[in-house]
């Protein structure tokens, strides 16, 4: 393959090998014993906490975040690093908050909690929709921006062959049940953060070398603060009369201060405690294991942004200085892949190897959570109640296959134009327009005793429906400028507004709708959850790791205000 020597292909080689065989041995070791569907769906009770939060990380980073969240670093700078650090504060809520009422009432998907919670209307509907957004959304989303991004590192002419080897080696993994992926995903996320580091690391190395201060990372780590200072502010400030497009588009993606109090705290607590493919990895394990393995995973999301951000502030800075020339024109897509260009024989297949880790992870992840809903919310519930345990199973991995199948060929000449919006928009712009009324749906699913089932599927449709009507109408119907929000010139000849603060106040409007109609029902629902004195404790081994989480945070905030 072009653009990489035999050092290159012995070293990924060697990284498929070692998964593939790792994963073999767990599924002979598993095959001994009678697999049932909570084995085989959630590895009920055998995910220690450290192979739970490696596998919530390796099934999160993705080509999306290599590639979009990189580019993001290319464009706007530390700012883009709130999705994943605001993530580790979302992780702490959802281990104290949220762990304890699903594994208390035995959830073991998310259609499931709809179904004990209000209805079997509303929870068909939403596992519909979840099964149409993780195949037709998710699942070809990150096939394609993998291939696309790992295509380009070989020499660009093997979109096709490395589109069906990821989605093959997915499969090897996703079939052998949530057991296999857990463990695999140990191995994943250890080759994904070793060859990130590297990355980063030769990142620095090269701007200190081209700066003219030798093979010196602190040099090169400085010389970006020096360089290109305004990356390094978490909070951007909002555009006066006088600014430049450029500001404008950056605040349009991350609208400083205003996102924390809006749409940054929506993303994050709908995607870590409302989604299966994420959960799923914690609802087979005891509160203790679940909560420690989450908190973990909020600990190396700390981490996240030096691996997939610096690389893009990196490359900025060596394109500002004409160091980059295939970026002319400042296309932040190119950032994270135009570095790995720079790298030396060998560290190039350990990237590569970092980047299919996380792409196989997050294929792997979202296939057995389409396995799940179809198989425990559908196929069990409606198509064949007396299904047995061996029967189950086998859908779940028919499932799979169909799911995998499907997302190649629409995959195959991008039927959906995911390459036209980017995958990172892509996947934001269709699950951003629900995740108001989905969380809202949650929240006071949870919490509040009086919500209603007609409540909840009025908080979907009204979500959704506020979503596309700030989104696309707002600005043209209501101004440019109310008390509400500020619209923003796009560039494109229309008005904008931020896509977070959107987010907010649909959800805000939601939970309004949401309880108004609640309120016309019983003062508390007989579907409402029973809380017990202590559900919420958390033992001391739990408390030191929340604290430490809290106090790496708030260094990494007051260093980047």
């Amino acid at each position: 393959m072009k653009g990489l020597a035999t050092i290159d292909i012995i070293v990924f080689l060697f990284y498929f090998i070692i998964v593939a065989g790792y994963g073999y041995w767990i599924y002979l070791k598993k095959k001994k014993t009678t697999i049932d569907t909570k084995d085989f769906f959630l590895a009920e009770g055998s995910l220690t906490w450290w192979a739970i939060g490696a596998s919530l990380i390796a099934s999160n980073i993705s080509a999306e975040q290599f590639i979009g969240m990189s580019g993001e670093g290319f464009f706007v700078g530390t700012a883009v690093a709130a999705y994943e650090w605001i993530a580790a504060l979302a992780l702490i809520i959802i281990a104290i908050w949220f762990m304890p009422i699903y594994l208390k009432n035995k959830i073991f998907t998310m259609p499931q909690f709809l179904t004990n919670r209000y209805n079997e209307t509303v929870a068909l509907i939403m596992a519909v929709f979840w099964l149409f957004l993780y195949v037709f959304v998710n699942l070809t989303s990150i096939l394609y921006l993998g291939a696309v991004a790992i295509n380009g590192l070989v020499g660009g002419e093997y979109l096709h062959l490395i589109m069906v080897l990821l989605a093959v080696f997915a499969l090897i993994i996703t079939l052998g049940g949530m057991k296999v992926i857990g463990y695999t995903d140990v191995i994943q996320v250890a080759v994904l953060i070793i060859g990130g580091l590297a990355t980063t690391y030769m990142a620095l190395l090269i701007v200190s070398e081209k700066f003219g201060f030798g093979k010196d990372v602190i040099a090169g780590f400085n010389t970006l603060l020096k360089e290109a200072p305004d990356h390094f502010h978490m909070i951007l400030e909002k555009p006066g009369p006088d600014a430049t497009q450029e500001q404008i588009n950056k605040y349009l993606v991350l609208p400083g201060i205003a996102m924390y109090f809006a749409g940054q705290w929506i993303v994050n607590l709908n995607y870590w405690g409302c989604n299966q493919y994420i959960t799923q990895r914690a609802l087979g394990a005891n509160l203790q294991t679940a909560r420690t393995g989450i908190l973990f995973a909020g600990l190396l999301k700390l981490m996240m942004p030096v691996i997939v951000m610096l690389p893009g502030i990196a490359a900025y800075v060596l394109y500002k200085n004409g160091h980059l020339p295939q970026l002319e024109g400042g296309s932040k897509d190119g950032a994270y892949s135009a570095i790995l260009s720079f790298l030396p024989s060998g560290l190039k297949g350990l990237s590569i190897a970092a980047l299919t880790a996380a792409i196989v992870a997050s294929l792997a992840g979202k296939a057995n959570s389409i396995s799940t809903i179809f198989t425990l919310d559908i196929y069990k519930k409606y198509l064949k109640p007396g299904a047995d345990e061996k029967k189950l199973v086998w859908t779940g991995r028919l499932t799979i296959f169909i799911a995998m199948i499907v997302s190649v060929l629409f995959t195959w000449n991008d039927t959906l134009g995911i390459g036209g919006e980017g995958g990172f928009t892509f996947i934001q712009k269709y699950t951003g327009f629900i995740s108001p009324g989905v969380f809202a749906m949650f929240i006071l699913g949870m919490f509040w005793k009086r919500t209603t089932g007609a409540a909840a599927i009025a908080g979907v449709i009204c979500g959704f429906v506020l979503s596309v009507f700030f989104n696309n109408y707002a600005p043209a119907l209501l101004g440019h400028e109310t008390i509400l929000y500020t619209a923003y010139p796009n560039g494109k000849g229309g008005y904008e507004i931020p896509f977070l603060i959107n987010m907010g106040w649909s959800f805000f409007f939601t939970m309004v709708v949401m309880i108004l109609i609640s309120l016309g029902g019983p003062k508390v629902n007989p579907k409402s959850f029973v809380f017990e004195k202590g559900m919420f404790k958390v033992s001391n081994s739990v408390l030191v790791l929340i604290i430490i989480t809290l106090l790496l945070l708030t260094a990494l905030y007051v260093r980047f205000w």
